[in-house]
């Protein structure tokens, strides 16, 4: 081996050392001790304040077993309760969002089993996070995927996403929320037909209905996703959660009792230094300092 290999070989070692330390030391330390199998995370966004949670399972095209939806929930928890994170972003790869609950697993459980087991019951933590979630959805959303992506605040579609509730080719029904998210979102009529064929609808289809909010390249969606998060952190932390629960409590109450609802957080927010700061600066007319 010559000399000049020699050194070519070490240089390249320790440029690669040198990476992979920059990039452990850019991240956060407070998330580096956490090690998962089946998703990755990272804060993203130029002000670091974006959680980034990527379903990674690609054999399986994500699908979701226990052990997934046990670190999903671990990785939600922590950045909820982080001060630092004022948005998440849940994404799969560019084939798959998540193509569903791993029926593999499910396969030989009896009633009994779920039953007693209370199933699927722990698949809440995106839908109680109070910081708001982001779903990046490319490739497939189907049957628990596209339960998880409606759990999320805000769904954004790359091109060739498709959705659906096909459980019913199966022999069963959704059992995350599925039946009743979807039909608050596309009406009766439109949850039916998905949920009675199987059939799947595009992202095009998607954003007709109201179920997703914007449609991106597959290849630019994530980004995306970022810029729009960054849109979000720039606000108070504390109201943007206000404004969230304002708006889910109308998929939870009357009109009356939501109406009533949003004005004592209106109220609230008047207890809050981002609420005096914001309006001060708006009358001095420079930007708030949140």
């Amino acid at each position: 081996m010559s000399l000049a290999f020699s050194l070519k070989k070490i240089i390249s070692s320790r440029s690669l050392v040198n990476k992979v330390l920059t990039t452990s030391l850019s991240f956060p330390k407070r998330f580096q001790s956490t090690a998962y199998k089946n998703i990755l995370i990272d804060v993203r966004g130029q002000n670091k304040d974006i959680g980034f949670i990527q379903l990674n399972r690609p054999r399986a095209l994500n699908a979701l077993n226990a052990e997934l939806m046990t670190e999903l929930e671990q990785a939600v928890t922590k950045f909820d309760s982080d001060p630092s994170i004022g948005c998440m972003i849940l994404t799969g790869s560019n084939r798959a969002f998540a193509a569903g609950a791993d029926i593999k697993e499910m396969q030989n459980k009896s009633f009994s089993e779920v039953c007693k087991g209370n199933f699927l019951s722990n698949w809440t933590a995106l839908a109680e996070s109070k910081t708001p979630i982001i779903a990046a959805v490319n490739g497939f959303a189907l049957g628990g995927g596209c339960e998880i992506a409606m759990m999320c605040d805000i769904i954004l579609a790359g091109e060739k996403a498709e959705f659906g509730q096909p459980e019913i080719v199966i022999g069963t029904i959704p059992g995350a929320g599925g039946t009743q998210r979807l039909t608050r979102v596309v009406g009766k009529s439109k949850a039916m037909e998905m949920v009675l064929t199987g059939d799947r609808i595009s992202a095009k289809d998607a954003e007709l209905y109201g179920l997703v909010s914007a449609i991106h390249p597959v290849e630019s969606l994530v980004n995306e996703a970022i810029k729009l998060a960054e849109r979000i952190t720039r606000h108070s932390k504390l109201t943007v959660q206000l404004a969230k629960e304002a708006v889910n409590s109308a998929y939870e109450t009357t009109l009356a009792q939501g109406i009533n609802h949003e004005r004592r957080l209106f109220h609230a927010t008047f207890a809050t230094n981002d609420r005096k700061e914001g309006m001060t600066a708006f009358v001095e007319k420079r930007k708030p300092n949140l």
